[in-house]
């Protein structure tokens, strides 16, 4: 990876996102992504290592307010043709999450200027691995930072868009084992068990209530399997996926599910809390008005998904938001795709935002009341 130019061209921002996506990196697989900006963002002025768990770390700045901005490097499975079109850049990754990522880099660059010591924060950009897995596992290793003065999390809400918010998660195997037996008899085995197990957690999740898919817990059958064991045995699993509203926590949501589903076994794969910052922070406030200065309209949102916010935001306890350019009902499809332009102004109100919040507390002053949930 060559990067083209200073950090304030917009070629070079575009050639930098088409060359991330072009380097695959799949959950589990992003080592060569993460490698290739090791070595090329020292050109831009940044200090960068690999973390013990394969994380990105890259550093830019000296000044005294202490920026984290963190995003995920992996991508879901997809073989996507990449290619850039009418101002579109295609490809797996694009959207979730390289584009809001590349952003970072660039305006972490351009803050600290050709001086990085002129900077008037430090920035540290962490680019975390295993996101797209229950694992989280880059997310996980950096929870023992010490907390900065504020995180922008880099995750896809659109140029406008300002992410509070995201529900929890609970990833478990549901293991169903009996012995086999001749299926015209009246006895179930152990694939109806799993399905009666399964529709009773559907059925109970409904009777949860609430009045938003925000509010409401969500229930996801993501894989079945059955096999045939020793002796005569046999084993159904179902691999079940829980988006959790914020009134039940993983541990409330392990017990709920073990009562509904009634399992023989259960294994969890990985878990977090829903999560929903302050409207009214000084760094809500802040992007608020970047936004409003690049003409748009900026709405708060909260996501029925779960991104690394929901680890590091309640961990490190400092001002948190997610961020980043790209509309997030492309994630995952084949359809992925990032419109430029809309790349270029979420560098430009990430740059307004951070010099705002480098300032000190006087020169950032209350902003426009902060709107309502959408």
């Amino acid at each position: 990876m060559n990067l083209i130019g200073p950090p304030d061209s917009k070629a070079a921002v575009e050639q930098l996102l088409y060359d991330m996506v072009k380097i695959g990196s799949v959950s589990g697989d992003e080592h060569e992504l993460v490698q290739a900006l090791a070595e090329a963002l020292p050109s831009w002025g940044f200090e960068t290592r690999v973390d013990e768990v394969g994380n990105l770390r890259a550093k830019i700045g000296r000044g005294s307010v202490d920026c984290v901005l963190l995003g995920h490097l992996d991508t879901v499975p997809g073989d996507l043709p990449v290619y850039r079109k009418d101002g579109k850049l295609y490809g797996r990754g694009s959207v979730d999450a390289k584009g809001p990522f590349a952003a970072f880099i660039a305006v972490a660059a351009r803050a600290a200027g050709a001086d990085a010591s002129a900077s008037a924060a430090t920035i540290e950009l962490i680019g975390c691995v295993e996101e797209e897995l229950p694992s989280s596992k880059g997310a996980r290793h950096v929870l023992d930072r010490k907390p900065p003065d504020f995180c922008i999390v880099g995750e896809p809400s659109g140029w406008q868009g300002i992410t509070l918010g995201y529900k929890g998660y609970l990833a478990a195997t549901l293991q169903f084992e009996g012995a086999g037996h001749h299926g015209a008899h009246a006895q179930r085995g152990v694939c109806e068990r799993a399905m009666h197990g399964w529709h009773r957690t559907e059925s109970a999740a409904i009777e949860c209530g609430g009045d938003t898919l925000y509010s409401q817990l969500l229930t996801r059958l993501a894989s079945m399997s059955h096999v045939h064991l020793p002796g005569g045995r046999e084993r159904a699993e179902l691999e079940v996926r829980l988006r959790l509203p914020e009134q039940m926590p993983p541990l409330q949501a392990q017990t709920w599910l073990q009562n509904q589903a009634q399992p023989d076994a259960m294994q969890i794969h990985g878990e977090a809390p829903a999560w929903t910052g302050p409207r009214n922070s000084a760094l809500v406030r802040a992007l608020h008005r970047a936004i409003l200065q690049s003409e748009g309209k900026p709405q708060c949102l909260r996501k029925t998904g779960t991104a690394d916010m929901n680890l590091v935001a309640p961990a490190w306890g400092c001002p948190t938001v997610t961020y980043g350019p790209g509309d997030a009902a492309l994630d995952h499809t084949p359809e992925e795709h990032i419109l430029l332009n809309d790349l270029h102004r979420s560098v430009a109100i990430l740059q307004r935002t951070i010099m705002r919040m480098s300032k000190s507390e006087k020169t950032c002053p209350q902003l426009a009341p902060p709107i309502e949930y959408p």
